[in-house]
């Protein structure tokens, strides 16, 4: 058993790595300020067990590593401000307070008396500036050079804060993983992604009437959640994957978004026509992560597919947000 912190763990991925560990029998601590991460029955039931214990506490405050636990054997860095509308909003505190919590983060790591990782949420937007000064190639594989995007562009925020706690990791003196994802979806995610939007929808659909789609000819491959953790459970063991740099998502198959309507509408139970609507700026024609270095080291391929991701991803949003009595603020 091993003591572990999750930063985040109010968020999406956070939530779910988190209640991985604690089924493990490990010992984890959840830190969270609940800026956006939601306080709901599912995080709560979390919170109840006795393996498990909560920590509010803001990173950006840099006394905050001098006050936390020396006794960590894994530290999970996934706190961060996301998501396109809070990068286009809060540009600059974007790239500050990510960077600020990087910095936290890696201080307490070094205050550890024997920690084996620290295990870096990346984004597959680090790709982002290359492709749009050179062109990448997809499926992309983690030797992609990378490039800094427009520095007058909001979104380049998120981008440069991340590329930034790369760099930080690999100089920070302590054992580091890091992870770039690609396109992870599944329960609990919030309301910006393109599954549960789409998802909310066409539970909503009038019979009869066309279901928008955005940006419908772009190309994505979706990694269900719980893919994405058993890539990280194994990547933060494995002493194969420590100093390395990995994509984790589901390299195939890379369907275009009107595609992914359709099964999105099949798992509704809906067989209501698809309308492409204008592409969203910014947005990428292709997306999907080569998958190949890590399948070689953990020894694992994604094996949710996505009819059936959707389909519980679906069954949870239809049973806790679109037809809850309390809407649970996702």
């Amino acid at each position: 058993m091993r003591k572990i912190l999750v930063t985040g763990a109010a968020g999406f991925i956070g939530y779910h790595l988190a209640r991985r560990l604690a089924d493990q029998g490990h010992a984890v601590d959840l830190l969270d300020n609940h800026a956006r991460g939601v306080r709901d029955a599912a995080l709560s039931d979390l919170a109840r067990r006795p393996n498990v214990r909560t920590i509010e506490a803001d990173l950006t405050e840099p006394a905050l590593a001098e006050r936390l636990d020396t006794d960590y054997g894994l530290i999970v860095h996934l706190a961060a401000i996301i998501g396109v509308a809070q990068v286009r909003s809060r540009p600059y505190q974007v790239l500050t307070a990510n960077v600020a919590m990087v910095q936290t983060a890696l201080a307490l790591a070094r205050r550890q008396t024997d920690l084996g990782r620290f295990l870096f949420a990346s984004t597959s937007e680090i790709y982002a500036g290359t492709l749009q000064a050179f062109g990448i190639p997809v499926p992309t594989p983690e030797t992609t050079p990378l490039t800094a995007g427009d520095l007058s562009e909001p979104r380049t925020t998120y981008m440069l804060s991340k590329l930034y706690g790369e760099a930080m990791c690999r100089f920070s003196g302590v054992p580091f993983t890091i992870v770039r994802f690609h396109n992870v979806y599944g329960p609990r995610m919030g309301r910006s992604h393109v599954v549960p939007q789409l998802l909310e929808k066409a539970h909503r659909l009038p019979a009869g009437a066309a279901l928008g789609v955005a940006s419908a000819g772009h190309r994505r491959s979706f990694c269900y959640v719980d893919d994405a953790v058993e890539y990280l459970t194994r990547m933060a063991a494995l002493p194969a994957c420590a100093g390395e740099v990995f994509n984790i998502g589901t390299q195939e198959p890379e369907l275009p978004i009107g595609a992914v309507a359709r099964v999105i509408l099949d798992a509704v139970g809906r067989d209501n026509p698809v309308e492409p609507l204008p592409d969203t700026p910014g947005s990428p024609n292709r997306r999907a992560p080569d998958m190949g270095k890590a399948i070689a080291a953990t020894g694992y391929r994604s094996r949710i597919d996505l009819p059936d991701g959707v389909r519980r991803t679906y069954a949870w949003y239809r049973d806790h947000v679109f037809e809850a009595v309390e809407d649970c603020a996702l």
